[in-house]
């Protein structure tokens, strides 16, 4: 069987999957995600980690980064 990102056991099938999604919806079986060991307050806080980044640069700086992303992302 395969695993997921995290580990958890998937069904390795499409109609396996989905028999397990709508178990999953209906409530017949929990969905067993791992902790990640995450705080929910550190989630929290690292969510708007970007948005107050990108707040504390000047227009200059993120259009360097801007520019900077798309060379790398149309070198190859």
């Amino acid at each position: 069987m395969p695993t997921g990102p995290k580990g958890q056991k998937r069904p390795a099938d499409v109609i396996g999957n989905a028999v397990r999604v709508m178990r999953i919806a209906t409530g017949e079986e929990t969905d067993d995600a791992p902790d990640d060991g995450k705080s929910a307050a550190a989630k929290e806080l690292g969510s708007k980690g970007g948005r107050k980044r990108a707040a504390n640069m000047t227009p200059e700086r993120r259009a360097e980064i801007a520019k900077k992303a798309a060379q790398s992302r149309w070198k190859r």
